[in-house]
């Protein structure tokens, strides 16, 4: 079975068949709609040819579709026919969720997302749970206002690495994290990662959706160990810092 992977972000949408090694992309952007993504897909992929599709979306899915429209694109994703429109079956998983999938080793995994937004996932011994973090209250705003584009662009650079450090912190010892995967177009603006953190890549986004079509793959249910195995290496095992928070690092409500 051919899997044709797609990864819609902020900035592009990126596309690779599951026996492909270059994936192609074109761009996205705030205005983007359904119709105009399933286009520029089916241009770019027009010599291609593949038996399923499974999609990495920036926003709410339940029940194997959109359930909330996007921030950072345009409107029309909830109720729009993707089986139609594509004219083979189609797998939605929550884009952080699907570089997840792709980047999980083992143990108590958190994916954090640094792009147009934050995106946020969970794997907790091979459970994989979707997350909204980004869009809970921090300082005067949320986690998203602040380690998103518009963050960076707010904070500056300087600013914006201090934050970032004291956020992960803060989640690594909250949520008692053996491993943290930073993924997203800016993780290559931080200059140092925290203990227990790793850059992620892009092209775990498309083997998550490789996965998404494995027995396992989809949010709530155990990843197969047949899919670990593939890229199961120990997880790190560094001591965990133990921060004290400050008054700033607490959310406002």
């Amino acid at each position: 079975m051919k899997i044709l992977v797609i990864d819609i972000g902020g900035n592009s949408v990126k596309v690779l068949l599951s026996d492909g090694d270059k994936p192609r992309k074109f761009p996205s952007g705030p205005t983007l709609t359904p119709p105009e993504m399933v286009e520029g897909v089916l241009k770019l992929t027009e010599d291609w040819k593949y038996d399923v599709i499974s999609i990495g979306y920036p926003g709410l899915v339940h029940d194997n579709r959109p359930s909330a429209e996007p921030v950072n694109l345009g409107r029309g994703w909830v109720k729009f026919d993707y089986r139609k429109a594509f004219g083979v079956p189609v797998k939605f998983m929550n884009d952080a969720a699907m570089q997840a999938l792709g980047s999980y080793k083992g143990g108590k995994m958190l994916f954090l997302g640094l792009g147009t937004g934050l995106g946020s996932a969970l794997i907790v011994d091979g459970n994989l749970l979707p997350m909204e973090l980004g869009h809970l209250p921090y300082k005067t705003a949320t986690y998203e206002d602040y380690l998103g584009l518009n963050g960076l662009k707010r904070l500056g650079i300087t600013k914006w690495r201090a934050c970032f450090r004291e956020v992960v912190t803060s989640f690594i010892a909250a949520f008692e994290l053996d491993d943290v995967v930073i993924g997203g177009g800016n993780v290559n603006k931080l200059d140092t990662l925290p203990a227990l953190c790793r850059a992620g890549d892009n092209a775990l986004a498309l083997r998550g959706g490789r996965l998404l079509w494995e027995d396992g793959g989809e949010p709530g249910r155990r990843i197969h160990r047949s899919a670990l195995s593939r890229s199961r290496s120990t997880a790190p095992s560094a001591a965990r810092p133990t921060p004290r928070a400050s008054a700033s690092s607490r959310p406002r409500r």
